[in-house]
């Protein structure tokens, strides 16, 4: 009796299970995999390399599926070995593959950039095992975006879809060829959108939990519908392999960037020529701001076009050409797809008050200007509050800040060391305020009651940024 009971019951669980829509089909992905597997390509890339007195664990020419683990997914460089009985190594060529798809019938594929950075010959591989020789149009190394093409015509071509419709946790499938093997297909959800990634800040990436490997680089993010969504770009690891974490360039970026780079083999980008910084809590509650949003501005390049506009190092930017600015990821992509030349109103908080300053946005230079590193010799001189020891900078020293005013820290110590703040670093300003002299900087801190917190500017080599640090007693 008990026994029946107890078999009712789990019926009845399994039933009501089922009602509320828990146990739900998993998707098929065979349909997506025979219509899409034509249109996704490999990719072998040569480049020829100079020999040395060492060469790779793998022998001179490498091993063609590993290249990519030293080239971007998170592995450094393998140290070389010494050649037999010491002698130099002679120039080799060498390989790496890679995965693309075709955006039009006539021969128009998308990858990364990476994938054909530096390539003497890229070779293309089209699913009935055809090889063509394609040309690379253009690479765009922000994005990661690169265009090339073959001489081919009535090939089968991707729907592009709308990745702004994706959701969190939606299936996607990945094609591609890791580790060299052609058409392979991967499954899982979007763990995330609009993902920023350190030096990465004109791509709000798709993050996904797809097993992307080494060759899986620059192949399509499909959606259930067979649309593709994204370009496979980067995974986080530890060991080479997949975690869970990769990240996808979304299409309609990788589109806009692949017309202009059929257009022009160039890309046009707006520039404002500043560094800015996420605003922290700390940070937030040194400027006396009541959240953590917009993009604090860390550094305004001289006679730039943001220079010229007004804005101002401790700035923060709230809104960009009416757009508003929630993170300081948010800033860049604003910036970047604004035509250079339109003026545009530029909304920000300074000093506790809101201000909107019309700025003419500049066109992006193709390098970033160089600014030049601190020297990191000087002196002993007595510790301030925070534990930084400081010397004025020589005329010298401004010249290469562009005429700034700034204190080099000779040593760090307690707070400051804590914050992260390092010998050899400049400092700029104290909150809103430039620095001086070494005196009234001093004297600035020793007014700060113990608790509060501060925000110190500080460059360190080509980068500026605010640093929070906590005055103790």
């Amino acid at each position: 009796m008990l026994k029946k009971w107890f078999a009712a019951m789990s019926l009845a669980f399994i039933a009501t299970f089922n009602t509320v829509g828990y146990a739900k089909e998993l998707p098929d992905f065979t349909e997506l995999a025979e219509k899409q597997g034509a249109t996704v390509v490999n990719i072998s890339v040569t480049q020829s390399m100079r020999g040395s007195s060492v060469v790779s664990p793998f022998g001179p020419e490498g091993d063609e599926q590993l290249q990519e683990f030293f080239r971007r997914f998170g592995i450094p460089n393998m140290p070389g070995m010494p050649g037999q009985n010491g002698e130099a190594q002679p120039d080799y060529k060498s390989q790496s593959l890679g995965s693309g798809f075709i955006i039009s019938s006539d021969g128009y594929i998308l990858t990364n950039a990476h994938v054909v950075s530096s390539a003497d010959e890229v070779i293309v591989k089209l699913s009935d095992n055809r090889e063509f020789k394609a040309k690379i149009i253009g690479a765009d190394k922000r994005t990661d975006v690169a265009l090339v093409k073959i001489e081919a015509t009535g090939l089968p071509k991707v729907t592009i879809g709308d990745p702004s419709k994706l959701k969190v946790g939606e299936w996607v499938a990945a094609i591609g060829s890791p580790f060299g093997l052609e058409n392979t297909m991967t499954a899982g959800i979007v763990s995330a959108k609009g993902r920023a990634l350190p030096q990465e800040n004109f791509v709000p990436f798709i993050q996904t939990d797809v097993a992307i490997n080494p060759g899986n680089s620059g192949g399509p993010l499909f959606n259930l519908n067979g649309e593709v969504v994204g370009i496979n770009s980067q995974i986080y690891s530890r060991s080479g392999g997949s975690m869970g974490l990769s990240f996808a360039i979304p299409i309609d970026v990788a589109i806009d960037v692949s017309n202009q780079l059929k257009a022009s083999g160039k890309i046009t980008r707006g520039w404002l020529g500043i560094a800015i910084q996420e605003i922290t809590k700390d940070l937030a509650e040194s400027f006396g701001m009541k959240n953590t949003n917009g993009a604090l501005v860390a550094g305004v390049e001289k006679n730039g076009p943001a220079d010229k506009g007004g804005l101002e190092a401790g700035d923060v930017i709230l809104k960009f050409d009416s757009k508003p600015i929630a993170t300081s990821a948010d800033l860049p992509r604003a910036v970047g797809a604004t035509k250079p030349g339109k003026i545009v109103p530029v909304e920000v908080l300074r000093k506790g008050s809101a201000k909107t300053l019309n700025i003419g946005v500049g066109e992006m230079p193709t390098d970033p200007n160089e600014v030049a590193q601190s020297n990191k010799s000087a002196p002993k001189v007595e510790a301030n509050k925070i534990g930084l020891t400081l010397k004025e900078l020589t005329a010298a020293q401004k010249k290469k800040l562009n005429g700034k005013n700034g204190l080099l820290v000779v040593e760090s110590t307690g707070a400051a060391a804590q914050a992260g703040i390092r010998r050899g670093d400049v400092i700029l300003g104290l909150n809103n305020s430039e620095t001086q002299s070494v005196e009234q900087f001093n004297k600035q801190i020793n007014a700060v009651a113990a608790g509060k917190t501060v925000a110190v500017l500080v460059q360190r080599g080509e980068n500026t940024l605010y640093v929070p640090i906590k005055v103790t007693k």
